[in-house]
């Protein structure tokens, strides 16, 4: 009787006796992976933020399918003086929502907030002595080495693109999230700030200044086309609901669909799926290094032995759309190091029990923190918890809503003082490639992402990767690192797995990546 209410209140609330059939046709209803509950994609950089940024805000550059990085906003750019001065040169006519010019000092002023968080980002202007703007249209690098990867960091396409603001925006604190009225970027969607609804809904209106360029869209490069006047983000919190409303035709996409309704969605005859992003998502069990037990490194290697991947990757996946991956980059991607996985069974947990009884572990209540509205990530986290019973941890379980779980994430107070233990999450392929762009690799302490790990020989490498200048010198930096790494165990990986979104038979031009990319679409 609930999931039949839902159906009909959410049916209701589309089915508004105010749009017109025509106004229907025009208008994409997308319903993301989880709750937009934050708008500010430097402050919070996760997938749905994400989403919600690429509409608004515009990059320098794009990635291609292929993670390689393309002119986006840049007409393009010039390297002199062997590599050490780059000069990027913005496209003619760029103009922000409200109808002010994209300027240089605009882009140098976004590049610096977005680098203040951004580990890529941080690499990025420690190689730099001065970043300024020549003239309106000319970004100028000035570096104190060569710096090749400078592109890539630009084009960055998950976990914190590096998006373009207004200056008097960009110069905003960064430890601060920008709020509703500082969502105007130069994007080909226009926010609707007077329709947001945290947590609920965000609209959005084609912007009909957006000039697209020329070269066909691919991931986040070429040209941003929109075909309808209107965009709107949905959260249906249960996925029943949202099938439902996919098949009845009041929704037009689901970023992913639960694993069980797939089928059902690939045999309607008005409803189509598709593999959301080929190189898929590495889901991993992320620790917190500040607190007792998992600051020590004995115990985050035994529970990462006991991980059965195989039952993870089956509570969020279909056969066939997973693999196990003892790797601390995503298998299959090139230089990735693929580790042997430990015997299992009673003696491995037998290991992990005495590791817990050596690290000091005498009962203290462990906090998990899961969401409860995130089915990828939701299943494993519970997962998580019942395997911790087994190693007779006090597990006590924060479930919650994903934006709750995002801010509790971010505190670094012990447990009992509103911080945390473990953590469930996945990374999409090209956010984690490499050691360049990858959140969960690093092991910068304070700077890295929340879990905070120290290991000065895994940041040594991490460097060494990026600062190479030939292939050799970069390929024994990267397997270095993967050694270090798994040694050291910033996570558990709990395998790779590849989601499939789902729309309505009649769109067309569903692009493949690390996100939804809510341009290139069309209705038949």
């Amino acid at each position: 009787m609930h999931r039949r209410s839902l159906i009909a209140a959410t049916t209701a609330a589309f089915a508004s006796p105010a749009l017109a059939q025509s106004a229907r046709a025009r208008t994409l209803r997308f319903m993301p992976q989880a709750a937009l509950a934050s708008l500010d994609p430097v402050f919070s950089p996760s997938t749905i933020i994400t989403t919600h940024a690429y509409c608004v805000f515009d990059t320098l550059y794009g990635a291609d399918r292929a993670l390689r990085p393309r002119p986006q906003m840049a007409e393009g750019h010039a390297v002199e003086d062997n590599g050490r001065t780059v000069r990027i040169r913005l496209r003619d006519g760029l103009r922000w929502h409200d109808g002010d010019p994209v300027r240089a000092a605009d882009c140098v002023a976004s590049i610096k907030r977005w680098a203040s968080r951004d580990g890529f980002g941080q690499v990025l202007l420690r190689a730099t002595a001065d970043l300024s703007a020549a003239d309106d249209r000319t970004i100028v690098f000035r570096l104190h080495r060569p710096f090749p990867a400078l592109f890539d960091a630009l084009a960055k396409p998950g976990s914190s693109p590096c998006f373009m603001m207004p200056e008097r925006i960009a110069s905003l604190p960064a430890d601060r999230a920008l709020g509703v009225e500082h969502m105007i970027g130069s994007g080909p969607w226009r926010f609707i700030a007077a329709d947001y609804v945290q947590g609920s809904r965000s609209h959005y209106a084609r912007n009909d200044a957006y000039a697209p360029r020329d070269e066909p869209a691919e991931a986040a490069a070429g040209g941003k086309r929109v075909h309808f006047d209107r965009l709107e983000l949905t959260w249906i919190p249960d996925g029943g609901t949202a099938a439902a409303a996919l098949r009845t035709g009041e929704i037009d996409w689901i970023e992913y669909p639960l694993p069980d309704l797939v089928p059902v969605l690939e045999r309607g005859p008005q409803t189509r799926t598709q593999i959301y992003d080929p190189n898929g998502f590495l889901g991993f069990l992320r620790f917190n290094h500040l607190h007792k037990p998992f600051d020590d490194v004995r115990v985050r290697r035994a529970i990462r032995d006991v991980i059965v991947q195989s039952d993870f990757m089956a509570a969020v996946a279909l056969e066939g759309d997973w693999q196990e991956c003892h790797a601390m980059f995503p298998c299959g991607l090139p230089g990735v190091v693929e580790f042997p996985p430990a015997a299992r069974g009673p003696a491995a947990m037998d290991r992990a029990r005495a590791a817990l009884r050596e690290a000091g572990y005498t009962g203290e209540p462990i906090i998990h923190i899961n969401p409860s509205d995130f089915p990828a990530v939701t299943q494993q986290g519970r997962l998580t918890v019942a395997l911790m019973r087994q190693l007779g941890v006090n597990i006590q379980v924060v479930e919650s809503d994903w934006a709750s779980v995002l801010a509790r994430r971010a505190n670094r107070n012990p447990p009992a003082q509103g911080g945390w233990n473990l953590h469930n999450t996945n990374g999409p392929a090209a956010t984690i490639a490499n050691p360049a762009v990858s959140f969960a690799i690093r092991m910068n302490g304070a700077a890295a992402w929340p879990g905070w790990p120290t290991d000065a020989a895994v940041e040594e490498q991490v460097e060494a990767w990026i600062t190479a200048t030939d292939a050799d010198t970069q390929a024994t930096a990267m397997r270095r690192l993967q050694e270090l790494a798994w040694d050291a165990v910033p996570f558990a990986p709990t395998g790779l797995f590849r989601l499939r979104t789902a729309f309505r038979a009649d769109i067309s031009g569903v692009l493949q990546g690390p996100n939804p990319f809510v341009w290139n679409l069309r209705r038949a």
